[in-house]
Order: structure tokens, then sequence, then C-alpha cells
């Protein structure tokens, strides 16, 4: 129990006869006392420097009679003699008697109340513990059953021609009761086709569009895809300068690749005009992902369209949840959730998957699949309905057919020194450069007798090398480098290559090779991401890099490309199952992959060396984690340039192991899976043919699983298991907790408090999170304990706010300087102020409403306006909604002081002066149909505080006031 620093009389603990003295003509009498009393003295005699005339003052009006008795400022030599009568000793050792029982008497029930509040936390603890542990998913079943229906109605607008055609699709899953709504012919009508896809609150908007002549002299189907989330979708504007919608964030890319990789093979073959989908995000509504309603929309679109695609698309998202698959699994439910899967095909079969999974077994992982592509069957039949009734003709007339006898022509001539090449088993070098020559030779001979057909010929003549690396495989069992169908290419590995990395690892796995480093930091290093569902900010975070040198070539070198991210994307997801809790291991982690050499699966490579590098950093990881790309080839030969392969089948089609890029580039299958010894942590399967029955899909899952196992063995020949301890190059990092009525004390205004902290204690970063977390970074632990003690001062009942006088870095050695306080009027609580922005953070802002000394002797008075009162709704992300407003000031209404004497505001107050309401219906500011985020302060009349933390109780005064007035009167 701390005694109460505007105690009357001041008592000083120390084991010494009686001797007063005086400090600024106040006595102070020295006494016997119990050796508990040591806290006593300790904590008067610090608060006395600080801020002893005010609390006298203050303390002054608790008793009259010790007012009266004490208030001379100087005492004369006969009353010290006084004061040293035995008498008086006598009087106060009988008070001191007295303040015993009282300090034992509050002592105890401060304990109680410690141990009282200390079993409420844990009990709360407890209960979201067993929540979570206990959390059982109950699905909606009172849900339409899977269905569609088109329905065509003319144009509601005056003068408009045509009918708008509206799908509606029911999915029948439990838990997904809100139907998709496809409407075309309302909006985009000079677009090739255009939709609007509706799920619940949530509006996305699609267009494809191709130009009227098609791209001579090139191999390759020009297609581009483009997706934007939208920050007004959300109530939101951009935080950018000019405040518009910039180039696509790196989640909007990774949708781009989702949308274009089922859409690609079904184009058909030979089509040549430049073809560009758009799609946006035009409302979102919070609950549910809208991934998959992307690829849907710009299939639909697509579909509807006349670019020649071959059958219609649909998407679905697969979750995990207490022992059940769960259809388009809510955000909320995602948090539960083992497993995130993205499926997309067509009614048939499978074309594309993507996700990560919590070490799931590849069982659980077909039935997913299988699951999802249930939702994607009816999808897809109501989507050829709809393409009946609202569908243009596709164009096939500017497709260019190879000349008759072409083909032939070319196996003819040159099979059999394609079969040379590939029994050669050369080198990658050696064979490219083979194959090179080749197809000069082709192309050169070949002109002469189809002058007018380059093209054709090179599409010929990749389409044989297909067929025949097809047929060694399936004839022999053996590939173009010599291996067997399930053999992997030689691994080695090597860590601890670069002195000052916190982790490093090369990997190295045949001609495929990539340099992976881990750095550690503290939560300040975390990957901030602005997003429409608010600010997302990741503590794990990979970034794949693949210059051009590593295959032997120049070009650009800049921001990474759509293939970087997308491969960065794949292996950080496959690594981060494994990592350690945020709570047992306080560290950002950030891993980079650089692909010094590739010839095929440099992302699975990054996945080994990417964990190489976290153990070889001291990064507790659960498990070891190792990728392996998958690869499939078909007899129909070249399936790269759209709708060229049928349906895969366990008949035809040879699964091969840890792929080349050769067999990447003619193949028709990529499929990447990663995890441990016991499942699945990430996935991603690409298919060049019509799509991929869940039978071959089984094998090449069963075959990915011995390839992994076999490079898991050959990882711990060069480390078994994260390293015991981190690197001294690594900074410590320290947790505390802290009221979150305390966090302005230690951030201060503008933020000067936490720089003075970290620059006086030599730290490398203090963050402060909304809850009161506080994390502690820098190399001295010594300081940084001392660092936490100041923080422990500052957000006491009876601590300062100022930094540490005489002590240097070190920040200590010193009495604590007073800190300038505001001096002038008191705010008038409920009037509104318009003051200047001084601090921006996630859980609020602070704003100067008053002004403090023209001279900078003094401050201005500063509030908090918190997050929840920033607006009539919701607010996601604090710091991104006050750029978007572009201003320094904000108009707020001064809401009092809350039970720790801190100033409240609101601009929320400010807005429903207005009139301003909330929306209905849902999204709010952010997405939230404007409800108050969960654990809101909520504003009230402040209460005293209590008499134990701020003044002596009145009991204490008197038992003080009546022994020295006795003793003065005898």
């Amino acid at each position: 129990m701390y005694f109460s620093p505007a105690a009357v009389v001041v008592v000083v603990v120390a084991a010494a006869p009686i001797a007063p003295y005086f400090i600024d003509g106040v006595a102070v009498v020295d006494a016997f006392v119990l050796p508990h009393h040591r806290q006593i003295q300790q904590q008067l005699l610090h608060n006395h420097h600080h801020d002893h005339q005010r609390l006298w003052k203050k303390s002054s009006s608790s008793s009259s009679s010790s007012s009266s008795l004490l208030k001379s400022s100087s005492i004369n030599g006969e009353e010290n003699e006084l004061l040293g009568d035995g008498s008086i000793v006598a009087a106060i050792e009988d008070a001191i008697d007295d303040i015993d029982n009282i300090i034992a008497a509050a002592a105890s029930d401060d304990n109680e109340e410690e141990e009282a509040a200390a079993a409420a936390v844990a009990a709360v603890e407890e209960e979201e513990a067993k929540e979570e542990e206990e959390f059982k998913l109950v699905l909606d079943t009172n849900v339409p059953p899977a269905s569609f229906h088109v329905e065509s109605l003319p144009h509601a607008s005056p003068g408009s021609s045509g009918s708008v055609h509206t799908l509606t699709i029911h999915l029948g899953k439990p838990g997904h009761p809100d139907p998709i709504i496809i409407q075309t012919g309302k909006i985009g009508r000079q677009a090739s086709a255009a939709v609007t896809l509706t799920r619940g609150d949530s509006v996305l908007y699609a267009t494809a569009s191709r130009d009227k002549e098609p791209r001579d002299n090139i191999d390759f189907l020009p297609l581009s895809v483009e997706h934007q989330e939208r920050f007004s979708s959300a109530g939101l504007t951009s935080g950018a300068f000019n405040k518009r919608d910039g180039r696509p964030a790196e989640h909007e890319i990774l949708v781009c690749r989702l949308i274009d990789r089922p859409l690609r093979p079904l184009i058909a073959s030979g089509w040549r005009h430049e073809t560009q989908l758009l799609s946006w995000i035009l409302s979102y509504d919070g609950v549910r992902t809208c991934d998959p309603l992307a690829i849907t929309a710009s299939a639909a679109a697509l579909w509807l369209s006349d670019v020649p695609l071959a059958k219609p698309v649909a998407a679905a998202m697969v979750g995990y949840i207490d022992e059940q698959l769960v259809l388009n699994p809510t955000m909320e439910q995602m948090k539960y959730s083992r497993l995130n899967l993205a499926v997309a095909g067509t009614k048939d079969a499978v074309l594309m998957i993507e996700g990560s999974a919590d070490f799931l077994p590849e069982s659980l992982m077909v039935a997913a699949v299988e699951f999802g592509h249930e939702a994607i069957k009816i999808q897809c039949e109501g989507l050829e309905e709809l393409g009946k009734v609202a569908g243009k003709e596709k164009k096939y007339d500017s497709i260019v057919s190879p000349p008759d006898g072409l083909r032939e022509t070319v196996e003819e001539l040159y099979a059999t020194k394609i079969d040379e090449i590939y029994r050669s088993s050369v080198s990658k070098e050696d064979q490219s450069t083979a194959t090179s020559q080749l197809a000069a030779l082709v192309v050169e001979e070949m002109e002469k007798i189809y002058p007018d057909d380059k093209v054709a010929i090179k599409s010929a003549l990749k389409d044989l090398m297909c067929r025949r690396m097809f047929h060694k495989a399936k004839s022999d069992g053996t590939r173009i480098d010599g291996r067997r169908l399930n053999e992997v290419r030689v691994i080695d590995s090597d860590v601890g290559l670069f002195p000052r990395v916190h982790g490093s690892a090369l990997f190295t796995r045949g001609q495929t090779q990539v340099v992976a480093t881990a750095t550690l930091g503290d939560s300040g290093m975390r990957q901030k991401i602005d997003r429409i569902s608010g600010m997302e900010q990741k503590r794990f975070y990979l970034q794949y890099t693949f210059p051009p040198s590593c295959v032997g070539e120049t070009g650009r070198v800049g921001a990474p490309g759509r293939r970087e991210v997308g491969h960065g994307n794949l292996a950080e997801r496959a690594l981060a199952p494994s990592l350690p809790s945020e709570e047992d291991f306080p560290y950002a982690i950030r891993v980079e992959s650089l692909v010094t050499e590739s010839n095929g699966s440099s992302s699975m490579a990054s996945v080994c060396g990417g964990c190489l590098a976290l153990m070889d950093a001291g990064v507790p990881v659960k498990s070891p984690i190792a990728g392996i790309a998958m690869g499939m080839l078909l007899e129909g030969g070249d399936s790269n340039d759209g709708g060229g392969g049928g349906v895969a089948s366990d008949a035809n089609a040879v699964i091969l192991s840890d792929i080349l890029g050769t067999e990447d580039a003619l193949g028709t299958m990529d499929f990447k899976v990663a995890g441990n010894k016991e499942g699945i942590t990430a996935f991603q399967l690409d298919i060049k043919c019509e799509g991929l029955t869940l039978e071959t899909m089984k094998r090449a899952l069963d075959q990915a699983r011995e390839g992994r196992l076999h490079i898991l063995g050959e990882m711990e020949k060069a480390l078994e298991g994260p390293r015991a301890e981190l690197p001294a190059t690594v900074p410590k990092v320290m947790m505390m907790k802290i009221s979150e009525d305390s966090i302005g004390k230690v951030i201060g205004p503008g933020g000067r408090q936490i720089r003075a902290l970290i620059e006086d204690f030599g730290l490398t970063n203090i963050d402060v999170d909304e809850n009161g977390e506080v994390q502690l970074s820098g190399f001295d632990v010594g300081q940084m304990e001392k660092a936490k003690e100041m923080i422990t001062l500052l957000t006491s009942s009876t601590g300062g706010g100022g930094r540490r006088g005489g002590g240097g870095r070190g920040g200590g050695g010193g009495e604590a300087e007073p800190r300038a306080q505001y001096v002038g009027p008191d705010p008038e609580e409920g009037a509104t102020y318009s003051g200047k922005i001084t601090g921006i953070h996630q859980f609020g802002v602070f704003v100067e409403i008053l002004p403090g000394a023209e001279d900078g002797s003094t401050p201005g008075l500063e509030g908090l306006c918190h997050v929840s009162e920033l607006h009539v709704e919701r607010v996601r992300n604090c710091e991104g909604f006050i750029k978007s407003m572009n201003t320094e000031t904000l108009e707020v209404v001064y809401l009092g002081k809350n039970n720790k004497g801190q100033h409240q505001l609101s601009r929320k107050a400010v807005l429903e002066k207005r009139g301003i309401k909330p929306r209905g219906g849902g999204g709010g500011w952010g997405g939230d149909g404007g409800r108050r985020m969960e654990g809101s302060r909520q504003t009230t009349t402040p209460a005293p505080p209590p008499a134990s933390e701020t003044t002596m109780s009145t009991e204490e005064v008197d038992v003080i006031a009546q022994a020295i007035e006795n003793a003065t009167i005898d």
C-alpha cells in the first residue's frame, strides 16, 4: 500500500533517534516505526520533490484543525525545541500505532482487492480460452435448396432498348442463406459484356472487352486482368495524396491471378484479340471475402461476351471449422478455420485451387475440393441458362487454323531429332541450346514450304515436343533429364552463411537455387496493408525476388511483378502455420527469398530455404516445412494456348515429381504442395486443359507426399531443428501491460514522451497497442528493465509524466523533473471546440482544444477523441480515416474527464448535432453497419478518485491531527 502524499504530517521512516528537521518550512519528524513502513518513506520522499506544495494545499482543506496547526511557513527555534519534547514523541508514537492499524487494515483491503482483481482477470482469461477451445460452429440450415432461375424484363429507363436479365442462384448449403444474383443489360452496355454480382450487401461489377482486330505474329493469348477493391465500397477514401485509388495492392494482384488462371485454358486456341477483364468491388458488407465472387463475376462477363470461352466458370471458398466443411465462411468463422481454400472450375472438373491449411491430411483436401465443386456446378448450370438468353455469339472467324498437313510434316521430319535431345540427359543450358538450334532449323526449312505461317510452324513444333515428352515418360518411365517419374533432383543445403544476418540458408535442388534470409524485429516491423476491411498488420511476411540473372538473362529490375507477388504469397502461407504464436515468440518475422538459379519450382525452393533460414535464426517453428511442385503430361499435346487438352484422366495422365522448367512450360499441370510430415500447409493448382478429375488429383497428392518427405529428410542433414538461442544481432523484446486509459501518458503530446523514452534508454522501439499491450525492444536488457520501470511510474496513479533528468541515455541517476502543465481556463463540458491534431494512433486521435502559452512555456490542453467517437458509424482504420480527411484540425465536443482525469473528446457528437445518422443495413464507415467497436470506452460523468489512491482517508487525517493537537496543548 502507498501512504498518501497528501498527508497533513509527513512521516519519514528511518531507524534512527528522533531528530526533527524542516523541508520547505514543513516539519518532518523522524521516528522509530516498523520496517514495513519503508515503502511509505520512499514514496513520500519521491513525491515531495514533485508536487509537495500542491498536495499540501489540497490536504489543508481536508481538516481545519490540522490546517490551523501546520499552515505556518517557518518554525522558530523555540518551536523546534518544543517539537523535540518527549511528550510529543509519545503522542506521535501513539498516533503511529493507530496509523499502523489503519495501514494494516488498508493493506489487507488492498491485498484483498488485488487478489479479487487478479482472480477476476484470470477468470475472464480462462473463460475466453474455454470459449475458444469449446467453439462450436452452428450453421443455419434454414436455407433454400440448391437452385437457380433466370428472369428477363424490359429495360426500365425511357428510351433504352433491350432487356435486363437476372440470374438468381441459391447454393443450398447450411450457413449460406444469401443468394448470388448476377444481372446484365443494365450497366456497362458498351462493353462486350458486363455484369453486376450481388451477395448480401456486397456488389461487384465486371466487364469483358476485346479489340476489334487480332494481333499479328504472336503465339500466345493476349489476356489481361485487373481487379480493384474500391475504398468507397466500405465508406472510405484512399489515404493517398490525391485521394484516388492507386496502383493495385498486393492482395488485388493475388485476386487478378485467381481470375486469370482458371479462364485462360478455356479460351479457344489461336485467339489473338487483345482481351481485358476488369472488375471492381462497388459495395462491401464486411461479412465474407469477395475473392471467389470476383472470379465468378469476371467469368460470367467473359461467358456472355463473344470471346470464345469453352464453358462457364465459377468459384467458391471452403473452410474447415469444428470438423466440418463450410461453404463461403464468414470472416468471423474464418478465425476458427483450419482451411482456407479457393476452388474454381466448370461443372465437369476443377481448373484451379489455391489455399492454405493447418497441417491437414491429403484425404481431407480432396474432400474439401469436392465439397467446393458442388457449389461450382450449380453456378455453372445457371450461367449456361443465362448465356442462352443474354450471351453473344462466340467469334471464331478470326482464329486462323494451321495449314493442312503442317503438323504431320513437322512430326515426320523432326520427331527423331527431338527424341535424341530428350535422351541426351544434358544440362539445362545445353538442352536449351540444342532446342533453340532445332527450332531455328525447323522454321528455316518449313518456311520454304509454308512461307507465311511462321507462327503456325512454331506452334506445331511446340505441340510435337509436348507429345514426344509424354511418349518418353509413358513408354520407359523416364523424363527428359533421365530421372524416374517420382524422383526428386539432388538436394544440397547450407545454413549460417552471413555473419550479421539473423538467419540465412542456401537451398539448392538440381539447377534451382535460392538464398533465403530471416530477419526478426519488434512489432514496428510488421507489414501494414490498407484494405477496405481495415488496416491489416502482418506479423510474418515473405518476399520473393526473381531477377533475370537467375536464368542467364537481362531485364527489368525494380518493383515485384505479379508472378513474384504470387510466388511469395504461396511460400508465405506454406510457412505461416508452423510459426510460434506471438505470445510465445513476440517478434515480427520477415523472410526474403532471392532466386539465384532457376530451372523449375523456385517457389517451393523458397519454402525449403525460408524454413531453414527461420530455424537458423532460432525461431522455434513447430516443425520443418518443405514444398514440391508436381506436373502432368497428357497425350493430347500442347494445351498452353487454351482449350487444348480435354479433361485429364487416370488413363492418359502421367504425374511428375519436382518438375523442370521445360516440363512446366510444356506440361499440362503445375501442382505445388507444401507441408510437414503430418499434413499440408499450402497448395496451388494450375491446369492448362479443360479440368482435372478428383482421381487424378488424389494420385498427384499421394505422389507429392512421398517427395515432400524425401525433401524434409535432406533438409535435416543441414539443420535438424531451430537453434537453441537467438543470435546476438537480434534485438531483445519485452512485453508489459498498461491500462488503456494510460496509453496517452506513455505516448505523450504529439508522441514526445514515447520518443523520449526510446532515446533516453537507448531502445530500438516502443510499440503501444490499443489494448494496452506495450512492447519494448532493444539490445541492453538492463536499460529495457529501467524503461519498464519508468513506464510503470508514468502510468501509476502517482506517477509523473516527464523525462528523467541527470541520467543521460540511461534515464536514471536523478530526480524526475516536473512536467509543464496547462495553465488557462477549463474547457466547458458539452461545448464544441476546433482543435489541432497532435497525434494519430490506431485507438484514437489526440487534439489540442485550448492553446498553451505563446512563448511555449506551458502546453495547450489536449484530449483524446477515441476511434469510437470519430464518426457516427464504425471507423475500422483510424489512421487511414484521418488521412483521408486531409485536415490538420478536428471539430469536437468536450465530454469531460474520465475516472483517470483524462480529457475525452467526441467528433461523433458534432455530427449528431448536425443530424447525421448511421446508415442502415450494414457496412457503416468501413462496412460494419455503424456499430460501435466492441469494448469501446463509454463517456460517463467521472467519479471521484478513490481516497487510497490520491488522498488520505478522513480517519487517517483525524488521528494524526488529534495527536499533534493534544501534544501541543500539553
